[in-house]
C-alpha cells in the first residue's frame, strides 16, 4: 500500500511539473524587496536551478555568516512581534502545494466547517496518512528588517495538524526553514545563517485559540531549567507572485538538533535521536532502531546507549535491589533531568507526549556525562486537559502502565517518586507560579491580539476574535487550578 502511494504520489508531481515546465514568475514583496524570478526544469524528477545569478548584496558577518554566536535577542525577543516575508516564484509555490496534494489530496477537500466561519479545523473524522515523505524543500528569499536572505529552503511542516489543516481548506500551514539547505544549487549561499542560526520551525499554532501555548511551555520548560527549544512571535507574509499576503501570526522555534544543542550543552557532538512510534514507548524487548531516527552522527550505526536505557529500565533489581537499579539507570539516563520534565509536563498538562503518545521528545546523549537527556517538543496542546484521555493525572493513576514503563518504573520507585514531588512543589512556586504565569500571559496577549485577530479567512483557527478572549480567560484558570491540584496532590 505505501509503494503505491508513493507511486502515485511521483505521478501527480511529475505531472504537474510537466505542466509548469517553462512558465517563468514574478513575485513582489514591500518596497525593501525585490522581484523573484526563477526558470526552474525538471528532468526525471531532477530540478536545474537556472537562477542561480544573483549577488548576495545584504550579507554581512553578522547577519549571515555561519562565523558568528547566534543572535538570542534579536531572534527570540519576547517584547514585541515581529515581521517575515518570504517571497517565492509562483512556479515553485505551486509545486509545494502540488505535492501536499499528492499526499493528501484535493485542498479544502474534508471541508465541513460551518458558513460564517473563519477557517478553523474541523473535527478530524478522516484516516492520517502515515507518508514516509516530508513535503518538498524548494527555495525562496525571506525578508526581515529590510534584509534579504538568499533561496533559503522552505517546506511545509507537520503531521496530524498538517494534514487537517490543508484538507478543512485552511492555508495557515506550519514551516521548516533551512538557510542552507540549497548551498550545493546556489554557491553563493554556503553556510548561510540567520543571525547565527541554521534553520527553524516557523509553527502556526494549530488549534490553539490563545496562539500562547507553545510560547509559554517552552518558556516553563526552561525557566524549570528543562532543556528546551527559544520560541517567539512573528507574523508571516508570503508573496508567491501577487504581492505580500499575510498568512497570519506564528510562533518561530529553536530547531533541537541545530542551535539547542550547540547552546545548551557544552558539547554538540553527542547522538540526537527523534523518536516515534514503535519501540519509542520503551515497552521490554521491543527495541527497533527504526523508531529512534539519528539527527545526528546518521552514518554510525550504532545504537548501544538506547539499547543500555532499554537493558537497564528493565532490571529485574528494581524490584530485588533497588539502590543497584537506580545507580544503573543513572548510568544511562540523566534521571534527574528527566523527572524534573515529569514534574513540569505534568503540571502543564501536555497530553500529546510519552505517556499518551510515542512522539514529541528528543534524546541526547550528552558527551559531557555521558548521559541521555530528555528534550520536550511540540507544545501547542498543553495547557489543558486534552484529548486521548486527556493529560495524565500528577500520581499517573491513569497511565497505562505496561505501555509506558519509562514512567511507571521511575515513579514507582520511592526515591525516585520523593525527587518528583519535590519538583512538582518546586516548578508551582517558580516556573509556574500562579501570579507569574498570568501576569505573562496577560502581557503576552495584549502584544498578539492585534496580529492574532486580524487573520483572515482561510488562514486562521479563530472563528472570531472572541474565541481569543475566551482562551487566553481559560489559561488563566488553568493556572490557577494547576496550583491547586499540585497542592492536594502533594497533601494526600
Amino acid at each position: 500500500m505505501k509503494k503505491n502511494f508513493i507511486y502515485m504520489r511521483l505521478a501527480l508531481m511529475l505531472l504537474a511539473i510537466i505542466t509548469l515546465i517553462g512558465c517563468g514568475s514574478s513575485s513582489s514583496v514591500s518596497s525593501d524587496t525585490t522581484t523573484s524570478t526563477d526558470t526552474t526544469t525538471s528532468t526525471d524528477s531532477t530540478e536545474t536551478y537556472a537562477d542561480s545569478d544573483f549577488a548576495t548584496t545584504d550579507w554581512t558577518e553578522q547577519t549571515h555568516s555561519k562565523n558568528v554566536d547566534p543572535n538570542f535577542d534579536e531572534v527570540f525577543d519576547d517584547t514585541q512581534v515581529k515581521r517575515l516575508d518570504f517571497v517565492v516564484s509562483t512556479t515553485r509555490w505551486q509545486s509545494m502545494l502540488d505535492d501536499m496534494t499528492a499526499t493528501y489530496g484535493t485542498f479544502g477537500g474534508d471541508a465541513t466547517s460551518a458558513s460564517g466561519t473563519r477557517g478553523a479545523p474541523v473535527e478530524n473524522t478522516t484516516t492520517l496518512i502515515d507518508s514516509d515523505e516530508d513535503p518538498i524543500f524548494v527555495p525562496a528569499d525571506v525578508y526581515y528588517n529590510g534584509t534579504q536572505w538568499y533561496k533559503v529552503g522552505i517546506r511545509f511542516k507537520g503531521n496530524s495538524s498538517l494534514q487537517t489543516s490543508w484538507e478543512s481548506g485552511n492555508l495557515k500551514l506550519s514551516f521548516k526553514l533551512d538557510f542552507d539547505e540549497f548551498e550545493n544549487e546556489y554557491t553563493q549561499i554556503d553556510n548561510q545563517r540567520f543571525y547565527g542560526f541554521k534553520k527553524f520551525s516557523l509553527k502556526n499554532n494549530y488549534n490553539d485559540s490563545s496562539f500562547l501555548r507553545e510560547k509559554v511551555t517552552a518558556d516553563v520548560f526552561r525557566d524549570a531549567g528543562v532543556v528546551a527549544s527559544h520560541t517567539s512571535f512573528y507574523t508571516l507574509y508570503v508573496d508567491y507572485g501577487n504581492g505580500p499576503e499575510y498568512f497570519g501570526l506564528y510562533t518561530l522555534v529553536e530547531e533541537v538538533d541545530g542551535s539547542v544543542l550547540d547552546t545548551q550543552f557544552s558539547d554538540d557532538s553527542g547522538n540526537l535521536y527523534k523518536p516515534e512510534d514503535g519501540s519509542a514507548n520503551f515497552v521490554a524487548d521491543t527495541f527497533n532502531s527504526d523508531n529512534f531516527e539519528k539527527k545526528t552522527n546518521e552514518d554510525d550505526a550504532d545504537w548501544s546507549d538506547i539499547e543500555s536505557l532499554f537493558t537497564a529500565l528493565h532490571a529485574d533489581t528494581r524490584l530485588t535491589d533497588p539502590t543497584s537499579w537506580r545507580s544503573n539507570l543513572e548510568s544511562v539516563l540523566d534521571v534527574n533531568q528527566y523527572l524534573k520534565y515529569l514534574a513540569v509536563n505534568g503540571i502543564v498538562q501536555n497530553w500529546d507526549t510519552y505517556g499518551r503518545m510515542i512522539h514529541n521528545y528528543y534524546l541526547y546523549n550528552n558527551p559531557e556525562n555521558a548521559l541521555l537527556t530528555w528534550i520536550p517538543w511540540d507544545h501547542n496542546e498543553a495547557l489543558q486537559e486534552g484529548k486521548q484521555s486527556g493529560a495524565l493525572n500528577l500520581d499517573f493513576g491513569d497511565l497505562e502502565e505496561s505501555s509506558w514503563p519509562l514512567i511507571a518504573k521511575i515513579y514507582e520507585d520511592t526515591t525516585y517518586k520523593a525527587q518528583y514531588d519535590a519538583y512538582l512543589q518546586e516548578v508551582i512556586d517558580g516556573a509556574f507560579d500562579t501570579a507569574t504565569i498570568q501576569s505573562k500571559y496577560d502581557t503576552y496577549a495584549a502584544m498578539i491580539e492585534p496580529y492574532a485577530t486580524s487573520e483572515r479567512a482561510g488562514y486562521t483557527f479563530l472563528n472570531s476574535s472572541s474565541d481569543f478572549e475566551r482562551a487566553i480567560t481559560e489559561l488563566k484558570v488553568h493556572a490557577s487550578d494547576r496550583a491547586t491540584a499540585v497542592a492536594s496532590y502533594l497533601n494526600q
